[in-house]
């Protein structure tokens, strides 16, 4: 079984989540959503309101693609979360060539610390690349229309949290 771990705060989920997530469906049997505790990071939501997130959007998905979609909450190293979870590979998403510049840092300092875990970089729709977390809460904190960029449910959440 090709066993896949996509990582990441997802705070919240966006629609550039979804489309990786459908992407790395193709690739793998299992995909394991990495949910990280990453307090350095002040989320908006809860790690229990993110993963509760993640599983409301990974349940429709699931079965869409016939992959199973499992979240995993983690704050150890990426690398030891692909351990504990039998991934044999990681799935990172890209928008831009900062986010490469990042990733190809992260994808040397995994491999020196187990090089049997592959990476695999998969690029969002057009359309979809430029969606950021972080400027969709900064969108709904200044009162503008997320509805493009994040699933229905978790517009409602966003809303109802930033008030």
């Amino acid at each position: 079984m090709r066993i896949g771990l996509y990582p990441g705060t997802f705070d919240p989920i966006t629609l550039g989540h979804t489309d990786i997530i459908l992407r790395a469906c193709a690739l793998v049997d299992r995909l394991v959503i990495g949910v990280a505790i990453n307090a350095d990071k002040g989320p908006l939501f809860t790690l229990e309101e993110r993963v509760e997130m993640l599983q409301e959007q990974c349940g429709e998905m699931a079965e869409k693609t016939g992959c199973e979609i499992v979240v995993h909450p983690f704050e150890n190293l990426l690398i030891d979360c692909a351990h504990d979870v039998g991934a044999g590979v990681i799935i990172r998403g890209l928008r831009a060539v900062a986010d490469f510049e990042y990733e190809y840092q992260m994808v040397g300092m995994n491999r020196q610390l187990d090089d049997s875990v592959e990476t695999v970089f998969l690029m969002a729709s057009a359309e979809r690349q430029a969606i950021a977390s972080k400027l969709v809460k900064e969108i709904a904190r200044l009162g503008g229309d997320v509805s493009k960029f994040v699933p229905k449910r978790v517009r409602t959440r966003l809303l109802e949290r930033i008030g």
